[in-house]
């Protein structure tokens, strides 16, 4: 298998590849720069936009949402999923619910949010929950189901309560896969709430992105778009790292 820092080197190679044949292709004449600005000139504007306070100031709107809305689903994804994966009738009754629910298009419900919430910061953070609690749940039943029954029924005999289960026995068990769970749900998360800040929304850097592209600016559209991603991966690597790190100490 391949060590991860060499993996780490032919992933950044292939990028740097993909880079330099996009620039080439817009100064070969292949791609129009008025749609397609090369590379070299997204990067200086990404530097521009970290030293505009008002772009920092719409990532730090946009932060706050995506942070609030995963401290909320976060611990409400991970004991829904508990309860239905524990309790077998329940986990009957509403647990087609959620699997039909994940598999629904989510942005088909914003209007019902907008109409709901208004435009304002907590139509973000209600619809950056709507996006995540899915995926969290599902994955909570999924580690639930990964609990040994031996342990269950080892710390039943020494009398052993339901709080005690649960943080003993299920919730340590359970860690490794509901770190997974949560950092896919934290992606649903973010492009939950970018997404609605590109609907309709007053601040925010989807709604910058979106300015961007009705007024027909390239660069900064581009640039804008490789900001949130970067920020996407630098929040998922972290999550990674420390699922890898929960995963050892299960073993």
């Amino acid at each position: 298998m391949l060590s991860s820092s060499y993996r780490v080197l032919v992933q950044a190679g292939i990028v740097l590849i993909l880079l330099g044949l996009w620039e080439a292709a817009v100064f070969s004449g292949l791609a129009d720069t008025r749609t397609l600005p090369p590379p070299s000139e997204i990067a200086i504007h990404i530097v521009a936009l970290l030293g505009d306070q008002d772009v920092l100031y719409n990532l730090w709107i946009t932060s706050a949402q995506v942070g609030l809305a995963f401290l909320i689903v976060a611990p409400v994804g991970v004991a829904i999923g508990l309860l239905l994966g524990e309790h077998e009738y329940i986990g009957r009754a509403f647990r087609p619910f959620f699997y039909f629910l994940a598999g629904v298009p989510k942005s088909v419900f914003l209007p019902v949010f907008i109409l709901t919430f208004g435009i304002g910061f907590t139509q973000k953070v209600a619809f950056g929950i709507f996006q995540a609690i899915f995926v969290l749940v599902i994955s909570a039943i999924a580690a639930v189901g990964s609990v040994s029954p031996t342990l269950i029924k080892v710390a039943r005999s020494y009398g052993a309560n339901r709080w005690q289960l649960y943080s003993q026995i299920f919730l340590p068990a359970m860690m490794p896969v509901v770190i997974e769970g949560m950092r896919l749900g934290m992606i649903f998360n973010i492009t939950g709430v970018v997404f609605a800040e590109m609907y309709v929304a007053r601040a925010g850097i989807g709604h910058m992105i979106a300015t961007w592209g009705m007024s027909f600016q390239m660069p900064q559209l581009f640039a804008g778009i490789f900001l949130t991603a970067f920020l996407s991966i630098a929040v998922n690597e972290v999550l990674r790292w420390y699922e890898r790190r929960v995963d050892k100490w299960r073993k």
